[in-house]
């Protein structure tokens, strides 16, 4: 009797729970075909913007964004709701859990604390649009300039994936970001400080600087990198023995750090071409 009511289960309900496991397993690969097929349509958009202009634009960058959050939501969604269907199937009564299922949320919270801060954080951060997958940021302590800089590849509800310069990669819990400095939004600046001896030919040092900016403007190779010409903005600071005249450009999201590098060479070049020896002490150069 035992084993035909057994038998009766399985070729009944049975049935239905394996076919709602198998359904749930296939529908959630489906998903994440389908995941993976339009970002492989984004991938080739980047590849041909990275071609044509040298930047990712910010809608290619959210809409991979919203793309990955996205597939996590409809694939937590679905495994739910099967969930729910096979403990319906079993025979359990969905009354019956609401009991346990206080005492396991209580604990839940009680235990993991940072876990529910970690998915608050990242809903508020994709809510907020503060940074994108493939934004370069800087991660650090509130108040502070130095941290963590790399490029963002993963970004998920609870972790962020962070590309550094060296290649490390650096998984940072939503709820442990801080302060987020984005250094590739919209736009960029560079600001170059460039130290002259109180003792040289200021006027000159001025008109060398002047050029430089002048042809670095119209240089075919970065004047598609420039949001306009770069600028000697003039005297910046009076120290004792040396002043500083500062440089700046404004450039393309992430584009700030190649124009940095060839304005300080070409200003470096141009300064030592025309006599003007740099002062001799260690100048903090501020971080651009």
């Amino acid at each position: 009797m035992a084993f035909k009511d057994l038998s009766h289960w399985v070729r009944g309900s049975g049935l239905l729970i394996l076919l709602f496991g198998i359904g749930a397993l296939l529908f959630g690969r489906f998903i994440h075909w389908l995941g993976e097929r339009y970002r492989h349509y984004l991938d080739d958009d980047v590849r041909a913007q990275i071609k044509s202009t040298g930047v990712i634009s910010e809608h290619a960058k959210r809409a991979r964004t919203v793309a990955q959050v996205a597939e996590w939501a409809c694939e937590v969604l679905m495994y739910f709701l099967a969930s729910l269907l096979i403990l319906n199937k079993a025979g359990i009564p969905f009354s019956g859990l609401v009991a346990p299922a206080t005492v396991a949320a209580a604990a839940i919270g009680f235990g993991a604390q940072q876990i529910v801060q970690d998915l608050l954080s990242g809903f508020f951060l994709f809510a907020e649009r503060q940074f994108s997958i493939g934004d370069l940021i800087r991660l650090a302590q509130p108040g502070q300039a130095i941290g963590i800089s790399g490029t963002v590849e993963d970004l998920s509800l609870r972790v962020t994936r962070l590309r550094t310069v060296q290649g490390e990669l650096v998984f940072i819990p939503n709820g442990a970001l801080r302060q987020v400095t984005n250094l590739s939004k919209e736009w960029s600046r560079v600001v170059i400080d460039v130290p002259i001896p109180a003792d040289q030919d200021l006027e000159k040092a001025v008109e060398v600087l002047r050029d430089v900016t002048a042809k670095m403007g119209q240089d075919p190779a970065f004047k598609d990198q420039l949001l306009g010409e770069p600028t000697l903005a003039g005297v910046e600071t009076i120290e004792v023995g040396y002043l500083q005249l500062r440089m700046i450009a404004r450039t393309l999201p992430g584009k700030q750090f190649d124009v940095g590098r060839e304005l300080r060479l070409r200003a470096a070049l141009a300064l030592q071409e025309a006599g003007v020896v740099p002062p001799a002490i260690n100048v903090r150069r501020p971080d651009s």
